[in-house]
């Protein structure tokens, strides 16, 4: 499972010229789905996600998480996260989850953030979708199960 967080001031996603879900101060995350990833790997991801501290604190250190600045989600479906790039030009998506297995599991967030307490938009899986942030900062990270899960040595 890979999660692009994107620190944001507003961000929105559209489809068909219509905007579906919006956001304020809070994070834009793009989620890809392998077929090996379960409802154990997606808390995991979504409690890390949720805990970072990516927000500046009255001194202008990152030491405020989403809870700690009132912040809002929007969380967007983004199977392109697992294209394998190494051989030829065009990216394959063998990695990526079966479309009934992802969707699956990104419903699963969607639910896990909303119980958490948070006010979380969506895209739509599966459609061509327009979405348009400010990243403020710039501030993106990064979360890939493998890493995360990976025992230190």
């Amino acid at each position: 499972m890979k999660y692009v967080i994107q620190r944001v001031s507003r961000a929105n996603v559209k489809v068909d010229g219509r905007i579906i879900g919006e956001t304020g101060r809070g994070y834009m995350v793009l989620i890809g789905v392998s077929d090996s990833d379960n409802e154990e790997i997606a808390d995991k991801m979504t409690a890390k996600m949720l805990g970072l501290r990516i927000f500046e604190d009255e001194n202008g250190k990152t030491n405020l998480s989403l809870a700690d600045v009132g912040g809002e989600l929007l969380l967007i479906s983004q199977f392109t996260l697992y294209a394998d790039c190494r051989k030829g030009n065009r990216p394959s998506f063998i990695n990526a989850g079966k479309p009934e297995h992802a969707n699956a599991l990104y419903e699963y967030i969607i639910k896990k953030c909303r119980e958490s307490g948070y006010k979380t938009e969506t895209g739509s899986f599966g459609a061509d979708m327009k979405v348009e942030l400010v990243n403020d900062g710039p501030f993106t990270v990064v979360l890939d199960s493998e890493e995360l899960l990976k025992k230190r040595e």
